[in-house]
């Protein structure tokens, strides 16, 4: 009954990431139907999807339809572009007048600002419902493996970050904003850390440090993993519980507690106490709830009923807590949320562009990735307000994707509109049906490249398998 449920919860969240993408098809294409009905535009069809329709009626002398390729959808305007290659042949009268080159601007350019004014919308609600944040504001490094980029160029646990490539930086991850997305997205060979390091004295030294960085390895069927210089978020060593005749059992340690020293290190990260219990027995000094100070020597050993199983190794039994991040609910301004979308989207194509940037085309998504998120969102505790902020973004890219000046998206139209405008004459000839012809190879292409490597990710992605260990049993 279970495997039933589940079955049918992933359908359902399936059904509404796909109910999702036709809500927003279907008012970028709404956008030139009215324009066009506005205008006194033939107008053939409407249609959500390419391909052969699956289901067709024709209502006040235009055919609806939903077509058997899930991408995209169409208003078939023969006046505004001859776009029979992609839309199939049109039923056009032949007495079918030319249309003004002002009424070709209006009709192209309806689309993108409906897209536009959906994100609008959406900006609305979010700014009334709230948009969920995980809390993650630290800049504190918490650990640090060794021999990676960040150990090599000297960086330390406890030191805090300032800045990364002399971009200021107040949190760990979010809005392209924080260390991780920087470091991800850095230009140069070096990247230059400003960091606060805490003395013995109790004042900080500020140094400026450069790392080298890594790319982990992925398949070739995936995408080319993110800069990555080996550093961990701080996080309290907090014991969340200890298991039953376990070695920190029996060594005293109780729920509540926090490991502050591992040998007489400092923590800053749970991580920091794993690795030096990977080598054996470790003297730990425990901060109670109280504010006093213990200590304890604990000696990793195998539960009895990890014997012979693949990964097992010897642990404390800790279970850890107050790892937990912080859920607060932010109400983002209208404005605010639409300009954060512009920008990113801008940023992110400078990124793509940039010579010395490790960001390319394969890290853009398709509607697979994009599905594959807005499953995701769904998903988690209160996902549907994700979606809606999430919605902002997307129409506001399909908006500015739509309105750039290349050939058959909307921004095409517009300026092969204004050209006629401007020379009083039709633009068009053998040239420019090549010129077509070939943007929408490039364009076919790139889909199904984007789509190969969302794909990728999704099936085969670069996490390691969890491993699948019993809950550890210790023998008395």
């Amino acid at each position: 009954m279970s495997t039933i449920l589940s079955t049918l919860e992933t359908a359902w969240l399936i059904f509404l990431v796909v109910m999702f993408f036709n809500v927003m098809i279907f008012v970028h294409e709404l956008g030139h139907f009215l324009a066009g009905k506005w205008r006194g535009a033939y107008i053939d069809r409407f249609q959500i999807w390419f391909g052969k329709p699956i289901w067709q009626k024709k209502i006040g002398g235009v055919q609806w339809g939903i077509g058997w390729i899930p991408a995209g959808g169409f208003v078939s305007l023969p006046q505004l572009a001859d776009m029979q290659g992609i839309e199939g042949e049109a039923d056009i009268p032949k007495d079918l007048k030319p249309l003004k080159p002002l009424d070709k601007v209006i009709i192209a350019a309806a689309g993108p600002l409906a897209s536009l004014a959906l994100a609008y919308f959406f900006a609305i609600l979010v700014f009334f419902v709230g948009k969920p944040v995980a809390e993650m504001s630290t800049t504190t490094i918490g650990y640090i493996p060794e021999n990676s980029p960040a150990a090599q160029a000297g960086l330390q646990p406890g030191d805090i970050i300032r800045s990364v490539d002399g971009q200021e930086v107040h949190k760990w991850a979010g809005n392209m904003e924080g260390v991780r997305e920087l470091v991800a997205m850095s230009e140069h060979e070096k990247i230059t850390f400003t960091i606060e390091r805490p003395q013995a004295d109790g004042s900080t030294q500020l140094l400026t440090i450069e790392s080298g960085y890594k790319l982990p390895e992925t398949k070739w069927w995936q995408r080319t993993a993110m800069r990555q210089v080996g550093i961990m978020p701080a996080a309290p060593a907090i014991v969340g519980g200890v298991f039953p005749d376990s070695p920190a059992a029996q060594a005293g340690l109780v729920k509540g507690q926090r490991i502050v020293k591992v040998n007489g290190a400092a923590v800053y990260s749970p991580a920091t106490v794993l690795e030096a219990a990977d080598k054996g027995t470790v003297e730990l000094t425990l901060q109670n709830p109280d504010g006093s100070e213990v200590t304890a020597s604990v000696t990793p050993t195998l539960p009895a009923n990890w014997q012979g199983l693949e990964g097992a190794a010897p642990i404390m039994g800790i279970q850890w807590g107050g790892l937990e991040s912080v859920q607060k609910t932010e109400h983002p301004g209208v404005q605010e949320q639409i300009n954060q979308s512009f920008r990113w989207m801008g940023e992110t194509l400078a990124k793509v562009a940039a010579p010395g940037s490790s960001v390319g085309m394969e890290h853009l998504s398709g509607p697979v990735g994009i599905g594959n998120y807005l499953y995701q969102m769904l998903d988690s505790p209160e996902g549907w307000k994700l979606i809606l902020w999430f919605a902002v973004v997307l129409n506001v890219n399909l908006a500015v994707l739509n309105i750039l000046p290349l050939p058959i998206v909307d921004g095409g139209h517009v300026v092969l509109g204004t050209l006629e405008i401007i020379f009083r004459r039709p633009v068009g000839g053998k040239l420019l049906e090549w010129i077509q012809t070939g943007f929408i190879f490039l364009l076919l292409t790139f889909f199904i490249f984007v789509t190969f490597k969302d794909v990728g990710d999704l099936v085969g992605g670069n996490k390691e398998k969890a491993d699948k260990l019993p809950a550890p049993v210790f023998s008395k």
